[in-house]
């Protein structure tokens, strides 16, 4: 640690004397180089070294960590600083940047560099002009004063205490020069201890250099030998793949020979085995031919009966065919009687309905009915109903909705804006066809659509409107029709 604080102290003093020593400067950069690494290798692995303080007082500067510090310094000017790094360490509650201004120290910079072991706190110092510093250890902290003096102030004290004391120019002279003899004799005892710890550095650094070098040549002949070791094995791997390879052929050719007669022999017993089916089979032929001849004639024999049997059967059926086109005729007439009936009816009741729809129409207008039951002229029994049929009829001027049900039903219609629903009590639907809609809305009609539905013990027809519309509701016989009067477009 000394040593290195005399490598600053002569580079100091070479810069203020005016000549700039080669010496000092590879000094300087074999500290700055070789000494942080060589601190870093031999280092142990423990806690980091946290800086808790950096003080100044005059023209010293006091560094406080938790352990002994382990540092290495350099020097910078224009302006004159000093700089020191403290390995494996880190700061705490340091401030980056301290201002002073006292005459000696002008401000201090702090900064952390690298993570973990590697860490360095570096602690840059700024002076008013190039000094010589004093670097001490004591314990934890670090002291870096000015050597010579406080300072400015210190020497402007001493030049004011001189006249009282009747000191002449001479003899400030003399002691000028005496100070400087001493100066330049402390300069070579360091310049002298710098180049012993730079040659005892070189040493170490050659002996290191050495070691790495026989330390390489060993590792490079052990692998060499590795190499040659694996080369060896290659070689011997190569041998007995080939050896395995050349039994492996052999093998393979015994077994292509052994193969060979085997597929001979196989060859030679299929032959014989094919030969023997080939007569066998020629055997079976001429059985079958017999038996084939036998069945041909037996089949013969049942084909003659066969045809008797279908004879007759045909003449049988042609019986039956003619007895039953018979009743189906005597069927179709009486249905086509029924039909002709039901159609006059139905169409004399047609005419009634027009002419009674026509009496209406010339009567005076009034407002249609909304309500719903039986006619008073209709009896509605107590049996379950049927609906069979629903069914839209345009008119000159009106559009007829219709339902059909095997009896007179009651019922009642109900309207709701541009919706009106029929609802036949006590009644069923007798097909899934009547409870298709009827899609009305391509005719000129104020209907759009008809729905049927089962609800419940009931049947509600839903009846769609382009708008509200008058219409009439009125039931015939078993036909509940209701008609909505048409309104111009």
């Amino acid at each position: 640690m000394e040593a290195r604080c005399c490598v600053i102290a002569s580079t100091f003093f070479c810069q203020r004397e005016g000549v700039w020593s080669m010496k000092p400067f590879a000094a300087w950069l074999l500290g700055m180089v070789l000494v942080p690494f060589v601190a870093l290798a031999q280092a142990p692995a423990t806690n980091l070294n946290t800086i808790t303080a950096v003080e100044v007082r005059g023209g010293t500067v006091t560094i406080t960590g938790t352990q002994k510090a382990n540092f290495t310094t350099f020097t910078m000017t224009d302006p004159p600083r000093l700089v020191i790094d403290i390995s494996e360490a880190t700061f705490s509650g340091v401030s980056d940047e301290i201002q002073v201004g006292n005459g000696t120290v002008t401000g201090i910079r702090t900064a952390s560099y690298g993570s973990e072991a590697s860490s360095i706190a570096r602690v840059l110092i700024g002076y008013e002009r190039e000094v010589e510093a004093d670097i001490q250890a004591t314990g934890n902290q670090l002291i870096v004063s000015v050597a010579g003096g406080a300072g400015p102030a210190v020497a402007q004290a001493q030049g004011a205490e001189q006249p009282q004391a009747g000191s002449s120019a001479a003899e400030a002279a003399a002691a000028a020069e005496a100070e400087r003899q001493a100066q330049e004799q402390a300069a070579a005892e360091a310049a002298a201890a710098a180049r012993a710890e730079r040659e005892a550095q070189a040493q170490a650094a050659a002996a290191a250099t050495r070691d790495a070098e026989a330390e390489a040549r060993r590792q490079e002949e052990a692998r060499a030998a590795a190499q040659r070791q694996q080369e060896e094995q290659a070689r011997a791997e190569a041998e007995r793949e080939r050896q395995e390879e050349a039994a492996r052929a052999s093998a393979q050719a015994a077994a292509d020979e052994q193969r060979r007669r085997e597929e001979a022999a196989r060859a030679s017993a299929q032959a014989a085995a094919e030969e023997q089916q080939r007569r066998e089979e020629a055997a079976r032929s001429a059985a079958e031919e017999r038996q084939a001849q036998q069945r041909a004639a037996a089949e013969e024999q049942a084909r003659r009966k066969a045809e008797a049997r279908a004879d007759a059967e045909q003449r049988r059926a042609a019986q039956a065919a003619a007895a039953e086109e018979r009743r189906a005729a005597a069927r179709a007439a009486a249905e086509e009687r029924r039909a002709q009936q039901e159609a006059a009816a139905e169409e004399r009741r047609q005419r009634q309905a027009e002419a009674r729809a026509s009496r209406e129409r010339r009567q005076p207008s009034v407002e249609p009915s909304r309500q719903g039951g039986a006619s008073s002229d209709v009896t509605v029994s107590s049996r379950r109903k049927t609906l069979t049929l629903v069914g839209f009829q345009p008119q000159a001027s009106a559009s007829r909705v219709f339902v059909r049900t095997n009896e007179p039903v009651s019922y009642s219609v109900s309207e709701q804006g541009r919706v009106v629903v029929l609802e036949l009590e006590n009644t069923r639907v007798d097909s899934s066809n009547n409870t298709l809609p009827l899609d009305t809305s391509f005719f000129a009609s104020p209907v759009l659509r008809v729905d049927p539905s089962a609800s419940g013990r009931d049947v509600r027809i839903t009846i769609q409107l382009r708008q509200g519309t008058p219409f009439q509701a009125r039931q015939e016989g078993n036909v509940i029709s209701l008609d909505f009067q048409r309104t111009g477009r």
